[in-house]
């Protein structure tokens, strides 16, 4: 596999990653994707949502200790140090699945535990789905795994993103980088430097295209382009025999609401929930870790 160096990245950022970590770019198909990883045991594939990068494990990767586990961190194409493409169009699950796809290939990961948050959910299961065998255990994080319900209602910031205003607010100001904190069980967990480092990215105008692209990915109705890669990603978490954890933030106002749901369709995952929120990595990395732990230990049924 052919990696070229990392863009650069501020000291200011780069000092809060976990010990050891190290940076390259990898070529999936016509995209640079930017990787952060850490450590030379058990691959561990851990995929982010929107609007954050790979920067989002950094704790959970600390809490591991390197010489069992190879901590995995890409930044999916359109945010953090991956390209960005200026076409909203080029954003579809499938192409996502894709360009991830491409990295666990280049990587040649014969065996990896899936780690999944957001986006990183619906993208890491249509992954799967071609790489069954491959994919020792999971560990699922607040996140949909599935086409919604029928009567289903989009959340009000969903629904803020399908808007005009939207297009001037996500790319003038900096939304939602800039008010991650609202999301969170604990407001302070994500402000001040750890802020800046998710603005920090996307500080260009012109690269700001992913994050209101990403949200319009959510469906608003049946015939949404999502509906299939959704309901392909949800057969594979059902079909899913292997060891599993689910680790889940209660105070999530986006994906809160859907743990009973991930449980029903995930039935032999040990579940952890607690009071934090939706981007939970900042919250609880060490209860994430035990549930990689868990999962990595335990037997192949």
């Amino acid at each position: 596999m052919d990696r070229s160096a990392a863009p650069h990245l501020p000291p200011w950022i780069a000092t809060m990653l976990a010990p050891g970590t190290e940076r390259y770019v990898v070529d999936v198909g016509g995209m640079k994707m930017h990787v952060a990883e850490r450590g030379t045991g058990i691959p561990v594939l851990m995929l982010h949502g929107n609007p954050t990068w790979g920067f989002l494990w950094r704790k959970v990767a600390a809490e591991l200790d390197p010489t069992k586990y190879r901590c995995i961190m890409p930044d999916l194409i359109g945010l953090g140090l991956s390209d960005k493409p200026h076409d909203a169009r080029a954003h579809t699950i499938e192409a996502h699945a894709r360009w991830i796809g491409a990295l666990v290939d280049q990587l040649a990961l014969a065996s990896f535990i899936l780690v999944v948050q957001d986006w990183g959910g619906a993208i890491g299961f249509r992954m799967a789905a071609e790489r069954a065998a491959q994919v020792r255990g999971l560990v699922v994080l607040n996140t949909a795994i599935g086409p919604p319900k029928k009567d289903f209602k989009p959340t009000a910031f969903h629904r803020f993103a399908r808007t005009p205003l939207a297009a001037v607010v996500f790319r003038l100001l900096h939304f939602p980088q800039v008010s991650l904190g609202m999301a969170q069980g604990d407001r302070k967990s994500i402000a001040g430097k750890v802020t800046g480092a998710y603005v920090w990215p996307l500080r260009r105008w012109s690269e700001r295209v992913a994050p209101l692209a990403l949200a319009r990915m959510v469906p608003d109705s049946q015939a949404h382009p999502s509906i299939a890669p959704l309901t392909v990603s949800q057969g594979f978490v059902q079909s899913f025999r292997g060891p599993a954890a689910i680790v889940w933030g209660d105070k999530d106002p986006v994906l809160g609401r859907l743990r009973r749901w991930v449980e029903q369709n995930l039935p032999q995952a040990s579940v952890s929930h607690s009071d934090a929120g939706h981007f939970i990595q900042e919250e609880r990395p060490r209860e994430i870790a035990e549930g990689i732990r868990r999962v990595a230990e335990a037997k192949a049924p």
